[in-house]
């Protein structure tokens, strides 16, 4: 009999490496997918390309901006996605200070100032006791890389025009799992509270001293939370 297959959708420049862990450990269990959102400049076309490199049905699971693709696959195709995994990420859109710094970043961007992230933006992303381990941050800052520059504007112009999803929640009925790093700075533990909140049939994990990067910063933790949900 074959696995069912879990779709995963990184977020803002990440690639499948940031599954690396998730993958491999949960290899017995689901076949995965990971697609290339940083080809794709809006929410919906990212949505369309998950859709297209997954079969009919599959459990689906979004870190941060793959959380805002995966409302959308929602919109468009729910009865194709038989369970939910929300990952550090949010429901709301964003407020207007924050598009105006995603327009800032674009900008800086196109004068040719895009260096991928850099070590002082690496506080805003994981836990404080992480930020010499190279095991969490040298990926991160690969990624960056292999996404460049032109990936990060695609990016950030999909979130900035991002949907509120807050709406799709109370419909939401597949079994659902909300993890959340305790000191997220990036998507507060309180969105996640109130995403699971909304939903009838979701679990809240809170993954203990870990920032917004919950896949590389607790790999473990995080892949024993999706184990589970798979299993359900």
């Amino acid at each position: 009999m074959p696995k069912p297959t879990l779709v995963l959708l990184p977020g803002l420049l990440n690639t499948r490496r940031l599954f690396d862990h998730q993958i491999a450990a949960l290899g017995d269990l689901v076949d995965v997918v990971v697609p290339e959102l940083y080809r794709h400049d809006s929410i919906g076309t990212m949505a369309d390309a998950a859709l297209a490199a997954a079969p009919p049905t599959f459990a689906l699971a979004g870190f941060s901006m793959g959380g805002y693709v995966a409302f959308e696959i929602l919109r468009r195709a729910a009865s194709r996605v038989e369970r939910l995994a929300l990952i550090d990420t949010q429901a709301t859109p964003d407020r207007p200070e924050v598009t105006a710094r995603r327009r800032g970043f674009i900008e800086q961007t196109r004068l040719g100032r895009f260096h991928g992230v850099q070590p002082a933006l690496l506080p805003t992303f994981i836990h404080p006791a992480r930020l010499k381990d190279m095991a969490v941050v040298q990926p991160i800052l690969d990624m960056a890389l292999e996404v460049g520059a032109e990936g990060f504007v695609r990016e950030q112009q999909a979130i900035m025009d991002r949907p509120d999803s807050r709406p799709l929640l109370v419909g939401i009925d597949v079994p659902t799992v909300v993890i959340v790093g305790r000191q997220d700075q990036a998507t507060p533990l309180p969105r996640s509270e109130e995403m699971a909140a909304d939903i009838a049939n979701a679990r809240l994990v809170v993954i203990e001293s870990s920032g917004h990067m919950t896949p590389l910063e607790r790999p473990d933790e995080v892949t024993n939370a999706l184990r589970r949900w798979l299993s359900e």
